[in-house]
């Protein structure tokens, strides 16, 4: 069994958290794993930020399991759940248990049998991980593999992720229960939740005319993003029988979750992270119910934009982005001002990158939109595709109002 260390939170801070800060309840529109970092140096200093994540990731092995079981993807919860853990109040066991991955290779019929044998109790592996801990997670990844189909693929399987997949097959369908159980499990410093509860795809209609449905095909769109939309639609539908790939995709719209609008409600700040920006940060605002949502919420909110290389962007600028921004929230809210939407533009124009530059014009186009700039170190200097966890949160915080 291979251990994806990456995932594996660093030992925590003190767990008693004191101040303003910790009562403090930023909300974060998320997708993958761009925010990681800004979520571990968030836990050290409140409880409370919430983090609504997109179930629409179509690649690697979330591939496997939505095709085994149509439902959302997971990775993205289980890396977050991650991010917020106590590593100094978890076993050990327990957390390399639910970051560890199986191989990238070897034989798919030996790696099931591996799955097979992890479910027994007299596994190895449940002996030094405390019972409370191996009897959750033998329970769920139990409900996994009694409906494992005989084809499934588990090279580069998360156990999290099936220990999650478990959960959702468990309680008939639904993520909440076993989100919450794991949240409690892992001692997670805040709230994780879906945007919406449907599994569906991310797809996009291109400006040459042509349509990409899948997540993980937008690392390399042939032309600009003209229209970003959800469907039920799956990747590669008929490919395996030589069909061409679609024409169209019927869009929907789903409902944004009432427990995720409900935090919405609470929050003191609400942030568009930095993260790919059309599959991560778009794709969160596109349920019906967001942009209604932030604009009745009366708090600052935030758009973080990528400083680096994003591959998504195709010559987007800042100003683009938050146009983009705008007008996918007023697909809800198409009476709301532009403050109730987006105050600012987090950059940092000493050492950041940003996509169409930070010159005159793009003030003068942010300005035209309502929007305004508000510059921080927050971008490393060494590495200006890379945002410095910790200047971010603490900006973040100082934005709600609990100093620096």
């Amino acid at each position: 069994m291979k251990r994806a260390s990456r995932d594996v939170p660093p030992p925590a801070g003190p767990a008693r958290l004191q101040g303003p800060e910790a009562d403090a309840r930023p909300l974060f529109f998320s997708g993958g794993t761009a925010l990681r970092e800004t979520s571990r140096a968030l836990a050290r200093r409140t409880r409370h930020s919430v983090h609504l994540l997109t179930t629409f990731d179509s690649g690697g092995s979330s591939a496997a399991l939505r095709r085994a079981f149509a439902m959302p993807a997971v990775g993205d919860i289980r890396n977050r759940l991650l991010a917020l853990a106590d590593a100094g109040a978890v076993p050990a066991p327990a957390l390399e248990f639910f970051s560890a991955r199986l191989p990238a290779d070897g034989d798919p019929a030996e790696l099931r049998q591996e799955l097979m044998a992890l479910g027994q109790s007299a596994h190895p592996v449940w002996r030094a991980m405390p019972e409370d801990y191996a009897r959750a997670f033998r329970l769920h990844l139990g409900y996994f593999l009694r409906r494992m189909p005989p084809t499934f693929d588990p090279r580069l399987a998360s156990l999290g992720n099936l220990l999650l997949a478990g959960g959702y097959l468990r309680h008939k369908r639904d993520l909440t229960p076993p989100i919450a159980l794991f949240s409690q499990l892992l001692r997670v410093r805040g709230t994780v939740l879906p945007t919406v509860e449907e599994s569906l795809h991310l797809a996009a209609e291109l400006t040459d005319g042509s349509l990409v449905v899948g997540q993980h095909r937008f690392k390399a769109l042939p032309a600009p993003v003209a229209r970003l939309l959800l469907t039920v639609h799956e990747p590669d539908r008929g490919a395996e029988n030589g069909e061409p790939a679609p024409a169209s995709a019927t869009p929907c719209r789903p409902r944004l979750s009432p427990v995720a609008a409900e935090h919405v409600r609470g929050a003191d700040l609400i942030c568009y992270p930095v993260g790919s920006f059309y599959s991560s940060v778009l794709a969160n605002l596109l349920p019906s119910g967001v942009g209604l949502a932030v604009a009745r919420r009366a708090c600052p909110k935030v758009f973080i934009p990528n400083s680096g290389h994003d591959a998504e962007l195709a010559g987007l600028g800042v100003a683009g982005q938050a146009a983009a921004l705008l007008r996918t929230l007023r697909e809800d809210a198409p009476w709301a001002r532009t403050e109730e939407l987006l105050d600012f533009v987090l950059v940092d124009s000493r050492h950041g990158r940003y996509e169409g530059g930070l010159g005159p014009g793009t003030h003068e186009e942010l300005a035209a939109l309502g929007v305004r700039v508000m510059d921080r170190d927050m971008v490393t200097e060494a590495e200006p595709g890379r945002h410095d966890p910790e200047a971010v949160a603490a900006t973040l915080l100082e934005i709600c109002g609990c100093g620096a």
